[in-house]
């Protein structure tokens, strides 16, 4: 008895196996594509007046009004996530408190209270007696703010062991 299937094909069982196997490998690349990206787009989307820029050597430039530079630095060996901002004089304005503690509790996922209360704690901390570069922790977060003549500087990182 001959077959009505012709010699070239494979039967549809065959297939789906190799569609859904394809179909996995696809999606998990799609959604591990760039965590670091996703953050900046949930900052654009939660934070009113953040402008995502250009993508260099594993950081994210973003800009907002109340800030002269900002940066999200991406998951390392070290640290998981990185925000650095830097302010326009020697004592940063309450609008770039805010940024800072909106941005980091969208990208640490704690509250908004608590980053500002560490932000403005490790800003207070710069001057005569403590000098211009103040490395501290507050919830899990580590805190290294400096200050220059012209400008002022945090960086809030969260270790990788954390």
């Amino acid at each position: 008895m001959l077959s009505k299937r012709s010699p070239g094909r494979m039967p549809a069982a065959a297939l789906l196996p190799a569609a859904l196997l394809a179909a996995l490998l696809l999606s998990s690349t799609a959604a591990r594509a760039d965590r670091c990206d996703d953050i900046a787009l949930h900052l654009k989307s939660q934070i009113d007046g953040v402008v995502i820029g250009r993508t260099i050597a594993n950081a994210i430039y973003l800009s907002h009004p109340a800030a002269k530079q900002v940066r999200l630095g991406c998951a390392s060996r070290n640290v998981s996530n990185e925000l650095s901002a830097t302010a326009e004089g020697r004592k940063p304005s309450a609008a770039f408190l805010q940024f800072v503690a909106g941005a980091a509790a969208v990208i640490f996922t704690i509250p908004k209270a608590d980053t500002l209360r560490g932000a403005s704690r490790c800003l207070g901390r710069l001057g005569l007696l403590r000098g211009d570069d103040i490395k501290t922790r507050y919830r899990r977060l580590d805190m290294h703010c400096s200050r220059t003549k012209t400008a002022a500087t945090i960086t809030i990182a969260r270790g990788r062991d954390e």
